[in-house]
């Protein structure tokens, strides 16, 4: 197994900085394996899919690359807390998704806090798309953003509901940058970041883990 590298660049106008680790797990093999044999269910906080428990290991097999993207792109001063963390695989159907879903969304306001994406698909597939709200050009939102964000996107999606997945650029918001999922990639960014599960039309959406959409997602705060 290759060693981990890490890349990082900053991306659209407000040069928000994002991490790709590629070699990301020393065993990814048996991290799908192990995912074959839990019991997935339906997903909360919007995710349009299905959720299971990771193996406890997990993070500690990533330590090494996981701490030097924290501290050398994030800025961390110490260790980070985890929040939340587990397997997930997109399985809702284009024509069933909420409105929430079908829109680029952010996972926390605060500063600290970091998304993973960690993709386990063999051969690839669809990736993570990162955007800017048209009408107040914001690319990532925070506190002091968040009233006049909502004012604008609520007065939009009245007057026209979006439909299907959000993969690229659209009448309410432009696509910064686009991930691509590689097999034992990782993808860090800071959860206020406007971002979304870049999703195509006519994806294979399989809860089977083997041939579906299989990723860790993870969330961290950090110092």
């Amino acid at each position: 197994m290759s060693a981990p590298t890490i890349t990082s660049r900053r991306i659209g106008a407000e040069r928000q900085p994002i991490a790709i680790v590629e070699d990301f797990h020393p065993s990814p093999d048996a991290l799908r394996m192990f995912a074959v044999e839990q019991a997935f269910a339906p997903a909360s906080h919007h995710y349009p899919g299905l959720r299971a428990p990771l193996p406890a290991d997990y993070f500690q097999a990533v330590r090494e690359p996981l701490a030097a993207v924290l501290r050398q792109v994030f800025g961390a001063l110490g260790s980070p807390r985890l929040i939340d963390a587990s397997f997930s695989v997109v399985t809702t159907p284009a024509a069933d998704l909420s409105v929430a879903q079908r829109i680029p969304h952010f996972d926390a306001l605060e500063p600290g806090r970091v998304a993973l994406v960690h993709y386990l698909m063999p051969e690839g597939g669809d990736g993570t798309a990162f955007f800017r709200h048209r009408a107040t050009g914001f690319e990532r939102i925070d506190p002091a953003r968040a009233p006049a964000y909502f004012a604008a996107l609520d007065a939009e999606l009245a007057a026209d509901e979006p439909e299907g997945y959000v993969r690229d650029t659209s009448p309410l918001f432009e696509r910064t940058e686009l991930v691509g999922a590689r097999f034992n990639r990782a993808a860090l960014y800071r959860s206020a970041q406007l971002h979304s599960g870049a999703i195509s039309p006519g994806a294979r959406l399989d809860a089977d883990p083997l041939t579906g959409r299989l990723t860790v997602t993870a969330f961290l705060t950090i110092g």
